[in-house]
């Protein structure tokens, strides 16, 4: 077949906006700018570079580049005085190659190949660039590097010439899966994948992760810390070298293999990806790269941020905006992956990044002078690129403030993202674990659940890695906490802490995907609730007040996923782990995420009782901790005969059996709860069960 020419669609006149929410209109002015400002850059692309597409490939032009004749290497950095390319292939002599500047701050150089015509530097070997500064002479990897690498016993990493020659290039076999009508997300760190206390790798995830998270039914893998970070404990998110995979989990042909065996298996690959910030390292990223404070960053306390101690980009710059959209094409491009979560997006679209600012809904915070419209206008920009040439891939994007028009297609005037990450979910649950489930709403837990935009999907968790880290705490460890290290084999008794714990961990995660959105997240290893808390390797750390952080003696042992806990038969986490997977399974054979019928028929604050349907089926949750309600009247609002399709009691996910699956339930014509016919049901305590339609059965 052949392949349709993929192209950017040209901007639409951005009005739709206000007829999906008439709200937007007391904010036409804001909106209008800020949609003109999207069609102006739009334009000038096209008018000065050839359109988003030519625009977005200057990894064709910048960085390394190879011809039949030679190499061309090509960097940004108008602030050098003066710039040579040094390296392992000429004795690092900073007089032997020197490089030529162009009227933009572009600097170039030539290197014809070899007599016998092989390049004139060698795949594999160390480079740097040279430069005279305003900050004095400095050695940089350069900024568009495909790889860099650490040496075994040294701090700072080195650039890497990454050009294989074609018999070791790795060669996609398989094609990339079509998007799934929902998302459900396996979110994942290849370092810390292994039950061993070490950093894992691309073919280790591969082979032995991949089939795992296959097995438990999600079908989309997002991978953090992708891009190359010095430091390894940031989880990723201080990206030095944004066109590089970390070095640290193997080579980029490890990574693509990785990326293959995923859509052999039918799974979606997500990256993680850092565009929000870049790492303050001056040795081996972007900060002073040009010997100034403002290349590809906004200078002073704007290009700072001060929680995170990372750098700012200039959204309003026109390389930064070259750099930006070519690293987002060319993860797409070069690796297949099939699509993106933001990270930080809150941080781009506010000058005050959501610090200190507690959003109450008022439209107002979103669309006022703290607003970067330069931001908002790159997060356009590239989901206009990835819809464009990528139909099929997915954009997510991580914005605690629930900015409207967050999730509404670019060309209807929204920001364009596929999916926003339902942030609050998480948030709800913590605050609720912190009091005892006595005291629970559920109302309260509906209503954050449900509070969703209009037309503008969720992927709901949870928690999710940021729940885990040392200094937070699990949902499973919320609820258990010390018991798991005593209780937790089959062969010993439970104590009434790890029942509730199974139980609810269970609930909670089962209402989360009912009712939260139109997709799911959960951090690997939380799906059978993972002891204890991630705590990368690290030294002690000095304040600038004098104060001293202990370390953990560089230790991998809280870096690790014990996946064998699950996989054990002989432990209560196996009962986790099997009832998550019924769930995922549940979902993808019924597809109640993405039906367009929900509705909540119940929710009894004295009996602590949930109800409500989503798409053919019935979700009931008792939450109550000690009563079991005999002959509990459901509503329902299509009739028939039902059966038990889920059940979190059940036995095989460490429940007590008090349900009987054969039974079946028959509808009366008797409405209740404003549903038009009814079944009565035993809803046991600490409960939630699933009913189907025995024909959809």
């Amino acid at each position: 077949m052949e392949e349709k020419p993929r192209v950017v669609p040209p901007p639409g006149d951005g009005q739709r906006i206000y007829q999906i929410d008439p709200m937007l209109e007391g904010f036409r002015n804001h909106l209008d700018y800020r949609y003109s400002e999207y069609k102006r850059m739009r334009a000038a692309i096209d008018q000065h570079e050839g359109g988003l597409d030519a625009f977005s490939r200057g990894y064709e032009k910048l960085g390394f580049t190879r011809s039949a004749e030679g190499i061309t290497y090509r960097e940004w950095a108008p602030g050098a005085h003066s710039a040579a390319l040094v390296g392992d292939f000429n004795n690092w002599n900073p007089n032997a190659d020197t490089m030529t500047r162009n009227e933009y701050g572009t600097w170039e150089i030539f290197l014809p190949n070899n007599a016998d015509g092989s390049p004139a530097i060698p795949h594999g070997s160390r480079v740097k660039i040279r430069m005279d500064t305003p900050s004095g002479v400095k050695d940089s990897i350069p900024a568009w590097i495909k790889f860099s690498v650490q040496a075994p016993g040294e701090i700072p990493y080195n650039g890497i010439y990454y050009d294989p020659p074609e018999e070791e290039k790795y060669v996609f076999k398989h094609p990339q899966p079509k998007r799934p009508k929902s998302l459900r997300i396996y979110e994942s760190h290849v370092g810390m994948s292994s039950p061993e206390p070490k950093i894992n790798t691309y073919a280790n995830f591969r082979d032995e992760v991949l089939p795992r998270i296959k097995r438990l039914g999600y079908n989309a893998v997002q991978i953090m810390a992708i891009q190359e970070h010095s430091y390894y404990a940031s989880f990723g998110y201080h990206v030095t070298n944004f066109f590089a995979p970390s070095s640290r989990f193997g080579t980029p042909e490890d990574l693509k293999s990785l990326i293959d065996k995923a859509h052999e298996l039918g799974l979606l690959v997500l990256m993680d990806i850092v565009h929000s910030h870049a790492s303050n390292n001056t040795l081996d990223g972007l900060n002073g790269f040009d010997g100034t404070d403002m290349h590809y960053f906004h200078g002073g306390p704007r290009g700072h941020h001060w929680m995170w101690d990372s750098r700012l980009f200039n959204y309003g710059s026109w390389e930064v905006l070259r750099f930006l959209l070519s690293n987002a094409r060319w993860w797409l491009e070069e690796y297949k992956f099939d699509g993106f979560r933001f990270d930080g997006v809150t941080s781009m679209m506010y000058t005050h990044h959501g610090l200190q600012v507690a959003f109450t809904g008022n439209y107002g915070e979103y669309f006022g002078f703290a607003t970067d419209v330069d931001a908002v206008v790159y997060l356009m920009l590239v989901n206009d690129l990835i819809h464009g040439l990528y139909p099929e891939a997915v954009a997510i994007g991580e914005d605690v403030s629930g900015m409207p028009t967050f999730c509404i297609p670019v060309q209807d005037g929204g920001v364009g993202f596929d999916y926003r990450l339902h942030m609050a979910a998480p948030d709800k649950w913590i605050e609720l674990l912190k009091q005892s489930d006595e005291y629970w709403k559920m109302g309260d837990i509906v209503h954050t659940l449900t509070n969703r935009r209009w037309l503008e999907k969720c992927v709901t968790y949870a928690e999710s890695h940021d729940q885990a880290l040392v200094g937070d705490k699990t949902i499973a460890f919320w609820l258990m906490d010390k018991d798991m290290y005593d209780f937790m084999a089959l062969d010993r008794p439970s104590t009434p802490r790890i029942d509730r714990g199974i139980a609810l961990h269970k609930m909670i995660r089962l209402v989360t995907m009912g009712l939260g959105g139109e997709g799911y997240l959960n951090f690997m290893g939380n799906e059978f609730g993972h002891p204890e808390w991630i705590d990368f390797p690290r030294g002690p750390q000095s304040l600038p007040n004098g104060s001293v952080i202990p370390g953990n003696n560089y230790s991998y042992d809280k870096c690790r996923r014990r996946f064998d806990l699950g996989d054990a038969d002989y432990l209560r986490y196996h009962g986790m782990q099997e009832f998550d997977q019924a769930m995922q399974h549940l979902e993808e054979k019924y597809e109640f995420m993405t039906s367009d019928h929900q509705y909540v028929s119940r929710k009894h604050e004295e009996d602590k009782v949930i109800i409500f349907e989503r798409g053919n089926l019935v979700f009931v949750f008792n939450f109550h901790w000690s009563n079991s309600y005999f002959d509990y009247r459901v509503g329902c609002f299509k009739p028939g005969k039902y059966k038990i399709v889920l059940d979190s009691d059940d036995g095989l996910f460490g429940g007590f059996s008090r349900l009987d699956h054969e039974a079946e339930y028959f509808t009366a014509d008797w409405p209740h709860d404003n549903r038009p016919c009814s079944f009565s049901v035993y809803a046991p305590s600490r409960t939630a069960v699933v009913y189907a339609l025995a024909e959809d059965e």
